[in-house]
């Protein structure tokens, strides 16, 4: 192929709009480190490369994993799924995977390196690593990928929320204040309320392949609340987080992204229509990043 041909096949696998959703943990973490006077621009750079490779591995497991088991097929509705599509071969697709799964443990070793002395405080976050990178890669590849049995919502929240927050906190403080665990929650919710768009869009042809989601589980009316709930719960746990701060108003700026989180989940309480969710899946993917760039930027400028 063309380099622009390449070029336009492997973006689309790539998916660049999910990208900025698997760096809220970490922008998170950053504006608590700056909060806690411990910030390293260098920890924050590595994790967010670091963290963009694992979201990358997930999405190229994802479309090789769907056009396998038929999840991805002529009636979707979202977005192009290239090895469906047949602009890559399977073979194509596993080396883009364990390609960029090589980049992503080389971008975490240089971040081990970089932070930790101590060899227990390596073994335990290559442990950590080596989690990630299975989570990611098993959501809907292999014999039994969790991601068809309901459990992708769990995997969301705790990656992207409480271990994508607190572990990359750990990393400046090499501590951590419990305090933290309510903003993890709120990144972790609001990721998992991107999951949920998704999987509500697609309950049809996650049923036809036999992806039990716990979208489809919930049924429609089950999800819709279920995304009010998740909503609740990011805001609730910022709130009382903020609320253990000396007031700044600076603090509350994270507010400003609920307009658009709360237009996308009406979009998905009102409607079917695939490309209406496939807006509101966007929308909700970037007013979450919003949020806790907000969040942070908050703490930077309240301290």
């Amino acid at each position: 192929m063309q380099q622009q041909s390449w070029y336009q096949v492997w973006l689309p696998a790539i998916r660049p709009r999910t990208l900025p959703l698997a760096c809220g943990s970490i922008v998170t973490a950053a504006g608590l480190a700056y909060q806690y006077q411990v910030f390293d621009a260098v920890i924050l750079i590595l994790c967010l490369l670091t963290a963009i490779l694992l979201q990358i591995i997930s999405n190229l497991a994802n479309d090789y994993g769907d056009a396998l088991t038929g999840a991805d097929d002529a009636e979707r509705i979202g977005p192009l799924r290239v090895t469906q599509a047949g602009l890559v071969t399977p073979l194509q697709m596993r080396i883009a995977i364990g390609l960029t799964t090589l980049l992503a443990i080389l971008s975490g070793l240089g971040l081990l390196h970089y932070v930790f002395d101590d060899i227990w405080q390596w073994l335990s976050f290559i442990g950590l690593g080596a989690l990630s990178i299975v989570a990611a890669i098993t959501y809907t590849m292999g014999k039994h990928p969790y991601g068809y049995m309901g459990l992708g919502d769990l995997a969301v929240f705790l990656f992207f929320g409480l271990l994508g927050v607190m572990g990359s906190f750990y990393l400046y403080q090499l501590s951590l204040n419990w305090l933290i665990f309510l903003p993890a929650i709120s990144c972790g919710a609001l990721a998992t309320s991107v999951l949920n768009i998704n999987n509500t869009r697609d309950i049809v042809t996650d049923r036809k392949a036999g992806k039990k989601t716990l979208a489809l589980r919930l049924g429609r009316t089950g999800a819709r609340r279920y995304q009010w709930g998740l909503l609740t719960l990011a805001v609730v746990s910022s709130l009382v987080y903020q609320s253990t701060l000396d007031f700044s108003p600076f603090h509350y700026g994270f507010l400003l992204a609920l307009p658009l989180l709360l237009r996308a989940s009406l979009t998905l309480q009102q409607t079917e229509e695939g490309e209406c969710l496939n807006q509101a899946l966007k929308m909700t993917a970037m007013a979450s990043f919003l949020y806790c760039c907000l969040l942070a930027l908050g703490w930077v400028l309240g301290s």
